[in-house]
């Protein structure tokens, strides 16, 4: 018998170090609390820095900062919109499947229509052979939306190539992958515009908060003004166009001021979790989340698994709930989830992908075959290959928190293992 863990085993929680409090004191003492001060900047600076671009803007949540890029990508391809229309007001936009939602509400905010591109199992992110099919099926888009899943890069000059040759600009979603590499560049770099977050349970955080990444002066400045309500540059209160509560606090900037010399360290914390994992579980029919060796260095934020086709036990899944049969040798995620949440750890199913999401039934859904919709038929053998929802079937993430100990990881492995006697 397993014993649980007295105190919770958290999925990610934020590892603090003690020079945030310093930075975040000195906001409160010099009563600099709101959204402009000294950490703002320093915090800008670091990041842009560190990633290798040359502007940061420091915002309220990375899904401010994706709000941003899409309403200044739709600017800068299609103009000024009507009045009361978003800059994507019924424009169709290439969005990865396989993530959470703040990925792709953006796009629905500025009147955008997600067009779900499947997802490769070599990195569990876009499928560069679905986007191709995409474009021929929707030549004339222009903005593409990169994710990098669980902090893995995905296929980045492929999917650059592509965008390259059809004139579409990338919005690159690297909530999940600050520090993680590609060929030797830090992803939040690949794009036009780079979003990154500093949510509680991300690689480093400030509670709350998210930032924009650009090369351009001038895109940072629009993004800057945006945030903070579209003011103009007068004595009084002067707008000329809608501006947002974007902007991120001293406070916020604070935590995250201190946090940014820990990157590296929790970086490797997250590393050496993820290989314990593969090699506690290397006699289980399951593989780890998987990443390009070669080209790419993972953050390891979260660390996943996916169980072999046949050593499933049997799984149904509603909106809400799940059911699955016991059968000895096999075993499925919702029935690894409930064991290890008997041992009072934390695990979660892979992100449900966004074409399977009630609120996008109707939009596109493109696969490498071509439309995603609607391919089973009565008549004719054959189907559509949906990577997503396999990997979502099958998959789950496993508590992959940086204060983990190797004696209660050991434990969550044992579970896991027991789940398949």
């Amino acid at each position: 018998m397993i014993i649980p863990f007295e105190n919770k085993v958290w999925l990610a929680s934020p590892t603090m170090h003690g020079e945030e409090l310093t930075y975040v004191t000195d906001a409160y003492e010099t009563n600099w609390m709101s959204t402009v001060g000294k950490n703002i900047n320093e915090t800008e600076k670091a990041i842009a820095e560190k990633v290798g671009v040359t502007y940061g803007v420091a915002l309220a949540s990375g899904t401010a900062s994706l709000h941003l890029a899409m309403k200044l990508a739709g600017e800068a391809i299609y103009g000024q919109p009507e009045t009361g229309k978003g800059t994507l007001f019924n424009r169709k936009v290439f969005c990865s499947d396989l993530t959470f939602a703040a990925t792709v509400n953006p796009v629905v905010y500025e009147g955008g229509i997600p067009v779900y591109i499947d997802t490769e199992y070599d990195t569990w992110n876009m499928d560069p052979k679905a986007l191709e099919k995409a474009f021929e099926i929707y030549p004339d888009v222009k903005i593409i939306v990169l994710v990098h899943l669980y902090g893995t890069p995905a296929k980045i000059d492929e999917i650059r190539a592509i965008a390259d040759a059809h004139g579409a600009v990338i919005v690159e979603d690297a909530a999940e992958s600050l520090g993680a590499f590609y060929k030797g560049k830090q992803t939040g770099s690949f794009g036009e515009y780079g979003c990154i977050s500093f949510n509680g349970n991300k690689i480093i955080t400030g509670s709350s908060g998210g930032m924009f990444l650009t090369d351009s002066r001038e895109d940072a400045e629009k993004v800057r003004k945006w945030s903070t309500q579209s003011r103009e540059a007068a004595a009084w209160y002067q707008h000329e166009e809608v501006g947002y509560n974007y902007r991120m606090s001293n406070v916020i900037a604070g935590v995250v001021r201190g946090q940014i010399p820990y990157l590296e360290e929790h970086i490797a914390q997250k590393k050496a979790i993820y290989m314990r994992y593969k090699e506690g579980l290397k006699n289980l029919p399951v593989q780890m989340n998987p990443y390009d060796e070669k080209n790419s260095e993972p953050n390891f934020w979260l660390s996943c698994m996916i169980i072999d086709k046949d050593a499933m036990c049997k799984q149904v899944r509603g909106e809400q709930e799940a059911l699955y049969i016991s059968e000895a040798g096999k075993s499925c995620p919702t029935e690894i989830l409930e064991a290890i949440a008997g041992i009072n750890a934390e695990g979660r199913p892979i992100w449900k992908p966004m074409h399977m999401q009630p609120i996008f039934r109707m939009n596109p859904f493109i696969t490498r075959e071509g439309n995603g919709r609607a391919r089973s038929n009565a008549y004719i053998e054959g189907g559509c290959v949906d990577t997503g929802m396999d990997i979502f079937e099958r998959g789950l993430c496993l508590p992959s928190d940086n204060k983990m100990t190797e004696e209660q990881q050991d434990v969550v492995i044992e579970t896991i293992n027991r789940c398949f006697l």
